[in-house]
């Protein structure tokens, strides 16, 4: 998807209340703030999210933080990430980070807080990078399940009212390392432990999009119980 551009690759950006953060600003993701037909304002953004330092969910990082400081006039925001995306082969470029006012390191087990927005980083997920995926604690649970392969303790980290789950396939690989993501039988049992309330899906590879996701998440919704969403270009969902 990132390299066809058929869906796009931008990532999220959420509000709440008065505190606007951005999560994994993939390719695009400024391209799309600006087509956006909504009040998005990169310069309003308080900070940025990266779950994990792969270029389909951070390759906009440096631009949009560039934005957020007003081209480096104001230095403004915190960027949140794992400790590779700075350290180890960095996605986060220098000239970027001397824009921000606080970096913030991702551990297992983290708990942050960011103006009206506080969320958790509960486990490090099975990743060929350091990455995490994100449970918010609002008004309401989120939980936003990142790129991982599953593993069974997986939902049991993500208690949530609500998920939003990247899955990549149609059926799992075994034993390749450039496909640690989830599957579509993985978030049926996932979502068969946990029992959301609602669950969107995103991060779709070639397969899903060609079977029709709103298809796969109607099938998905008539095993489980559960609403489950196919996450469209544009889409914004309120909570």
């Amino acid at each position: 998807m990132a390299l066809k551009q058929l869906r796009a690759t931008g990532g999220l950006w959420m509000n709440y209340r008065s505190t606007n953060v951005y999560i994994d600003p993939g390719p695009g993701a400024i391209v799309r703030i600006r087509a956006s037909r909504d009040d998005f304002e990169p310069a309003r953004l308080d900070g940025i999210i990266l779950t994990h330092k792969h270029m389909d969910h951070a390759n906009d990082v440096n631009i949009l933080i560039e934005t957020m400081a007003e081209g480096g006039f104001k230095k403004r925001g915190t960027l949140f990430c794992p400790e590779d995306a700075i350290t180890e082969d960095p996605v986060v470029l220098n000239f970027a980070r001397n824009y921000l006012e606080n970096v913030v390191f991702l551990k297992e087990g983290g708990e942050y807080t960011l103006g009206d927005i506080s969320f958790r980083t509960p486990v490090r997920h099975r990743h060929p990078v350091e990455t995490y995926g994100l449970l918010f604690d609002l008004n309401t649970t989120i939980g936003l399940i990142s790129d991982t392969r599953y593993f069974p303790e997986l939902g049991g980290h993500y208690r949530a009212e609500n998920l939003i789950i990247n899955v990549l396939r149609l059926k799992p690989i075994e034993n390749h390392e450039i496909v640690d993501h989830l599957a579509l039988d993985d978030v049926e049992e996932l979502l068969q432990d946990v029992r959301p309330a609602n669950a969107i899906l995103t991060h779709f590879g070639m397969h899903i999009v060609k079977n029709k996701p709103a298809l796969l998440a109607k099938k998905l919704s008539k095993a489980t119980g559960v609403n489950v969403i196919a996450g469209r270009d544009g889409m914004k969902w309120e909570f």
